[in-house]
């Protein structure tokens, strides 16, 4: 969104409080972004988009945009989510609200994040709307970030590992059908530790969270490797 439009919007609220108490008031602006993390190559990554125009233009930042008047904070986030990404049809929470005075150079501006996990052979990801480019990137290896986006990032990851502790929200990473190898990679990649097999094993086994598919996938050289698919939404310790 340019400086001129934003400059429109700003002077069309000027005396539309039509003399009331709140007209007084300046009405900041608000936006919302997106923090979305896949599993690919073995690594635990974050979609990213180069951005087209000023502020920050061609720097990389995570998805969002400016709400709508009349859309929810929710279908603000789908939407800008789709235009600059090609995602869609994806599970969002919100994160927080991010309101630093100064996190946009334009004008006051707050932002309500939302965060998401992704299994990666759901997405295709293409570049439109204020994106150059869109691309996924390690979070251990992040480029310099537009606004304020670095330390929402930062917070997103710090949920995501509160609630890998104590729900079943590292399935959303997986395909339907995947492996106990898989799913240990899971929780190492977001607690950045490993975990012993047999003990991750024996309790994820007892949590009742898996289902048996009957299938098995090759892994390496060794054995078919037994498939399982999420069956419950019990909670489980696995570390």
């Amino acid at each position: 969104m340019s400086d001129s439009f934003i400059e429109t919007i700003q002077k069309s609220k000027t005396g539309s409080g039509n003399g009331t108490a709140l007209s007084c008031y300046e009405t900041p602006l608000v936006t919302v972004d997106i923090v979305l993390c896949t599993v690919i190559q073995n690594q635990l990554k974050v979609l990213l988009i180069q951005r087209k125009q000023p502020p920050f233009d061609h720097m990389w930042a995570i998805p969002g945009g400016f709400i709508h008047v009349g859309e929810t904070l929710e279908q603000a986030a789908s939407r800008r989510l789709y235009e600059e990404t090609n995602v869609d049809s994806i599970y969002l929470e919100q994160l927080g609200s991010f309101g630093q005075p100064d996190r946009d150079p334009r004008a006051r501006v707050i932002t309500v994040a939302y965060y998401a996990l992704v299994s990666a052979e759901k997405l295709q990801v293409e570049a439109h709307a204020n994106a150059e480019e869109v691309g996924w990137f390690s979070v251990n290896e992040l480029p310099e970030l537009g606004f304020d986006h670095e330390e929402i990032v930062k917070k997103a990851l710090a949920k995501l590992k509160r609630h890998l502790q104590d729900t079943s929200v590292a399935f959303q990473l997986l395909p339907d059908k995947f492996t106990l190898t898989e799913l240990q990679r899971v929780y190492e990649l977001v607690l950045a530790k490993q975990l012993d097999k047999r003990n991750f094993r024996k309790k994820i086994l007892a949590s009742d969270l898996l289902k048996d598919t009957g299938e098995t996938k090759m892994e390496g050289y060794h054995r078919p490797a037994q498939l399982y698919s999420f069956a419950s939404h019990r909670l489980a310790e696995t570390h």
